[in-house]
């Protein structure tokens, strides 16, 4: 193994390995490792990947007939895509809070943060089902042309990841509320804040194609 490849392996390793079960949590000075698993890294590579042929796909049916998509993107309510915006970008930072504290030993506040973010998850539920409603009421359907179509199934997939997201945080707000941090636990809670934070992108990148492109 080249040293490269050694020091990339490393970024992997968990510094808290060798701590007893039950331990504290104290990061060393200076030591950096990538957050969560090798795992959740490679799904979330794997799914950005996914999502680039599903935005490339967007783009060009766009610009093969542009009046169209425009029409499309002019009858969808902008408020409520940038609620869900602002809903996942909040929780985001609250994920990020929670963590901050949990490395910390606050595990309360961790915990608080950790539903604070769910409760922003399940508010973008509410508003995209809205939402949904809606454009249906307004006879906006998947059959009603391309852009419709594109419109249900790339938030409907996207949907289903908030969703898993949304388990995930049930869970880390459930280690969460352990008196102690362990290193387990920690990476855990680590992998689940990727994943959150990889919903948010992906939505950030639909609101763009879908409210904002003209």
């Amino acid at each position: 193994m080249t040293d490269d490849v050694r020091r990339s392996a490393d970024l992997f390793v968990d510094p808290f390995s060798a701590l007893p079960r039950g331990a504290p949590v104290e990061r060393p000075p200076g030591r950096f490792k990538v957050p969560g698993e090798a795992g959740i890294w490679v799904f979330i590579f794997g799914d950005l990947l996914l999502f680039s042929l599903f935005f490339g796909v967007l783009v060009h049916e766009r610009s093969r007939d542009a009046d169209l998509y425009e029409l499309g993107r002019s009858g969808l309510n902008l408020s409520f895509g940038a609620v869900n915006t602002l809903l996942l970008l909040t929780g985001s930072l609250f994920v990020v809070r929670g963590l901050e504290a949990l490395r910390q030993g606050d595990s309360k506040r961790g915990a608080r943060m950790i539903l604070a973010t769910l409760a922003c998850g399940l508010c973008f539920v509410v508003d995209k089902c809205v939402e949904y409603a809606t454009e249906v009421g307004a006879g906006h359907t998947p059959s009603s042309n391309s852009f419709y179509m594109y419109y249900y199934v790339f938030t409907g997939i996207h949907l289903l990841h908030l969703l898993l997201g949304m388990v995930a945080l049930v869970i880390m707000y459930r280690l969460a509320r352990a008196p102690r941090t362990t290193a387990g636990s920690l990476r855990l809670l680590e992998a689940g804040a990727c994943y959150w934070h990889l919903v948010d992108v992906l939505w950030i990148v639909l609101f763009a194609l879908l409210y904002l492109m003209r």
